[in-house]
């Protein structure tokens, strides 16, 4: 029996270790809102302070907007939802809009899991942890593209559709990508088309690679913007961020300046008009 403070406190130490070992401890998800999957240690990791954004914050998607938070609110309700594919153009707010949802939605029992590529292949795993629980989960899988003959695409497209251990009926993906098609295409891959009867069959090469977006259930397209636009969401960041009491920002120095850095990050997006929004903020 141990004699000393000492010892009772090493002996306390490995009785704990040896209970537990390398096993991680379930996450509370009445107090973890979102977490993120690690491939290497096979659990989640919590992610304490992830980031809100505001849906009146996106501007210019409001169709975008409506058509997933109508298919969010239908799966935080119990009702049929199906995965997400938001597409198109970068910097436009396909990865703000999934954490806008989360962000409007997680008082009611939504949960958002963050998965990289590296992470796919054991979907199944994270589908498991997640099958038992009370709460809706989100599994957010942001910029997603492959190369040729990767690992997770296969994953990917089982997961969705096709695979015994697939997703329970708590779990749904949202995926973002630049492409819809998710991997490239080669003008050779056009060479198997074949015209039968006045209609276009692709070959299997071209088929392959839209299998995977087929089988997400909703598109969600999003578009280059104009001028304008881009400057109405850089004076709304502006006045977020509380500069627009130091100065106008519908002047025309401020309008010169918003072009010219649009101009040096060579595009007009959403991301480069927040980015300019908070240099202008800060240096106001």
């Amino acid at each position: 029996m141990p004699n000393t403070a000492l010892e009772q406190m090493l002996v306390r130490l490995l009785t704990r270790l040896d209970t537990h070992g390398d096993t991680p401890a379930a996450l509370d998800w009445k107090t973890v809102r979102a977490a993120r999957w690690s491939a290497q240690a096979g659990n989640l990791k919590p992610i304490l302070h992830p980031q809100r954004v505001a849906l009146k914050d996106l501007l210019a998607i409001d169709e975008q907007k409506q058509r997933v938070d109508a298919n969010t609110r239908q799966f935080v309700a119990g009702k049929p939802a199906n995965n997400v594919l938001l597409t198109g153009a970068r910097g436009c707010g396909k990865s703000s809009l999934v954490k806008a949802m989360h962000a409007k939605y997680a008082p009611k029992g939504l949960r958002l899991i963050e998965v990289d590529k590296a992470g796919l292949p054991h979907l199944p795993d994270l589908f498991d942890l997640l099958a038992e629980t009370d709460y809706r989960f989100i599994v957010f899988i942001d910029d997603l593209s492959f190369a040729e003959h990767e690992a997770g695409y296969a994953s990917l497209k089982a997961a969705l559709d096709g695979s015994l251990a697939g997703p329970s009926d708590n779990v749904l993906i949202y995926a973002t990508s630049n492409r819809r098609h998710l991997m490239p295409e080669y003008m050779a891959e056009n060479l198997e088309t074949k015209y039968l009867g006045g209609e276009v069959h692709p070959g299997e090469a071209t088929e392959e690679k839209v299998s995977l977006s087929d089988r997400f259930g909703l598109w969600v397209s999003f578009h280059v913007m104009d001028q304008d636009t881009y400057l109405d969401i850089a004076r709304h960041w502006v006045v977020q961020l509380g500069a627009a009491s130091l100065g106008a920002p519908a002047d025309e120095s401020f309008e010169r300046a918003a072009l010219q850095w649009s101009l040096g990050r060579g595009a007009r997006n959403g991301r480069v008009a927040w980015q300019f929004a908070r240099d202008w903020a800060g240096k106001k």
